[in-house]
């Protein structure tokens, strides 16, 4: 698709806009112009092109094959003219959203991310939480850490941690029973969110088909790091990535009695729009957490990452 060098930025802008909003009177409320100053730049560059870029419908617009070829080009256009102006200009207030699951964030991302802020001084973190799978383009969040198998349409993804699972609790608690010497041990004990699929896959790993869950009082604390803290404040066993507490292990707050881990596939990912791939911020990031995810001596080549974490 070849330009001319006259080629009108501003109706760059004007089509950005529209396809964004999907609408060309949202588009110039946004930008300060009317729907047929919308129209007329949508008009010149759909000449430029030399393709329709919208189908126009009553009271709605649709972007046509080029059009959808295009747009997302032209997002990510913009959005590297921004952050390079940013930069350019020492803006300390250049944000980036990042969404990540609760026990992610509590357990690494919150004692991590000094060292990226050290590094970017520009790029100030904004961080939410949630165990949804949000949608970025409509939250307006630049990077979600997700637990899942990675495969989001739209999105470039990168592995970060295997999501392994195990019965942890305090080593008093376990002493309160005489020790766990067997799985069937831990049905001694308050199982802390027996509803927990975690809880029947470990047991079947265990050999335990039966260990009998449903009678048991069920309670969601609504994230893993809550449940640990349940474990350590003795109040029962809790099923747990041992990865995130290596702590509390070393501490004596936390132990692991049996060795036997599990996953159920569902492993931690860094996500990102694709359009926006190439946007500094995020690409900043990108290579900072797949660094420190990489085996030790070794920096991840940017948009990869050497191994999981085991």
């Amino acid at each position: 698709m070849k330009m001319s060098k006259q080629f009108p930025l501003n109706a760059l802008r004007v089509f950005e806009a529209a396809a964004r909003l999907g609408s060309f009177t949202k588009a110039g409320t946004e930008l300060g112009m009317t729907q047929t100053a919308v129209s007329y730049q949508i008009k010149l560059i759909e000449e430029n092109v030399g393709e329709p870029l919208f189908l126009r419908r009553p009271r709605q617009i649709v972007l046509t094959d080029v059009g959808q070829q295009l747009a997302p080009r032209v997002s990510e256009a913009f959005e590297m003219l921004q952050e390079a102006v940013l930069s350019a200009r020492g803006d300390i207030n250049t944000a980036l959203q990042i969404n990540s699951t609760p026990t992610f964030a509590s357990q690494w991302l919150a004692r991590n991310i000094g060292s990226f802020q050290l590094a970017h001084p520009n790029i100030a973190v904004r961080l939410t939480t949630t165990e949804k799978v949000i949608d970025l383009i409509a939250e307006s969040t630049d990077i979600a850490i997700r637990a899942g198998v990675g495969d989001w349409p739209g999105l470039d993804s990168h592995p970060l941690m295997r999501s392994e699972f195990t019965p942890m609790l305090s080593p008093a608690l376990a002493e309160a029973i005489g020790g766990i010497h067997e799985p069937r041990d831990l049905l001694k004990l308050r199982i802390i969110d027996a509803a927990d699929p975690w809880w029947r896959l470990w047991f079947a790993a265990a050999g335990i088909n039966d260990p009998d869950l449903e009678g048991r009082p069920t309670s969601r604390l609504g994230a893993q790091s809550f449940e640990a803290r349940a474990a350590v404040a003795g109040q029962g066993v809790a099923i747990l990535t041992p990865d995130f507490y290596p702590d509390d292990v070393a501490l004596g707050r936390l132990y692991q009695p049996f060795d036997l881990r599990c996953s159920d596939g569902r492993d931690y990912w860094l996500a990102y729009p694709h359009t926006r791939r190439n946007t500094p911020k995020i690409r900043a990031f990108r290579d900072w957490i797949l660094n420190a995810f990489a085996p030790a001596g070794r920096a991840a080549s940017p948009g990869t990452v050497d191994q999981t974490v085991n």
